[in-house]
């Protein structure tokens, strides 16, 4: 028995005496990774050039406000919210009396007529008296008129279904239009030969159809191209804009084409493209 007791205590002691395990190292902190700065995003020079505009445009400064935007206008894909606050801003400087470098102030001097300054300045009659309040063709001695000189041209694209006026070679302003349903609208260089405020319609069977008449389908203004029964023209038919629609005419809306009326002289350049 003594020498079991002996043996059982040396066998404890050996087993007390065993190493415990060390424990697990942890591996080494990597330091940590460089950071990156983002670059801030470039601003979008449409905007910067919108905003430009808008303030500009809030100081009363259209014209400055409209040089702001028409070198982005002159680019190949052209932003649409520059074109539009483009065409408003042209649209505000012709039919106002806002200052512009086109504009002429003529004092009325002997011999002077609506008519003759309307073509010593390549305008209309009606620009010049809504651009200065007139109510009526009469204008007395001494009095002042501002009258804007352009140069304007239209191109119209059957494929898009938009016209393009510009002036002085530049973006003015772009319009929605209907043209002719299986591509009837002649494509080539035009010019317009007739203006016509209230146009009668002359049916192809022969019936002159008077304005306001439901059947009349040529809208509010009317101006004639120089190649026989074609022009571009007011309607009624709101949903025809922007499709291939009409028998060949270009259309547009009735107030979209009163201000092209006001716009363009007879002898204007009519551009259409497929």
């Amino acid at each position: 028995m003594n020498l079991f007791r002996c043996l059982l205590l040396f066998a404890l002691c050996v087993a007390g005496c065993k190493r415990a395990p060390a424990p697990a190292e942890k591996p080494p902190e990597l330091p940590p990774a460089p950071s990156v700065a983002t670059a801030p995003a470039a601003p979008d020079p449409s905007e910067t050039a919108l905003q430009q505009a808008a303030t500009l445009k809030g100081e009363g400064k259209l014209a400055e406000a409209r040089d702001a935007l028409q070198s982005l206008a002159a680019a190949p894909g052209a932003a649409d919210p520059v074109l539009a606050m483009l065409g408003e801003l042209n649209a505000k400087i012709v039919f106002t009396g806002a200052a512009a470098p086109e504009k002429r102030d003529h004092t009325i001097v002997a011999g002077d007529t609506l008519g003759k300054l309307a073509k010593q300045f390549n305008t209309t009659i009606e620009l010049i008296k809504k651009a200065n309040g007139l109510s009526s063709d009469m204008i007395r001695l001494g009095d002042r008129l501002r009258i804007y000189q352009g140069q304007f041209a239209v191109e119209i694209n059957k494929s898009a279904n938009t016209l393009t006026v510009t002036d002085h070679g530049k973006f003015f302003k772009r319009y929605r239009v209907g043209s002719g349903q299986y591509n009837r609208t002649p494509a080539g260089e035009f010019k317009i030969m007739t203006r016509i405020e209230r146009p009668p319609w002359f049916h192809p069977d022969g019936r002159t159809i008077p304005f306001g008449d439901p059947d009349n389908i040529l809208g509010t203004h009317w101006l004639g191209l120089d190649v026989t029964r074609y022009g571009i023209h007011g309607t009624w038919e709101t949903n025809s804009i922007g499709k291939q629609s009409s028998a060949g005419c270009v259309r547009l809306l009735n107030d979209d084409v009163a201000e092209l009326y006001l716009l363009l002289p007879i002898g204007t350049p009519v551009t259409i493209r497929d």
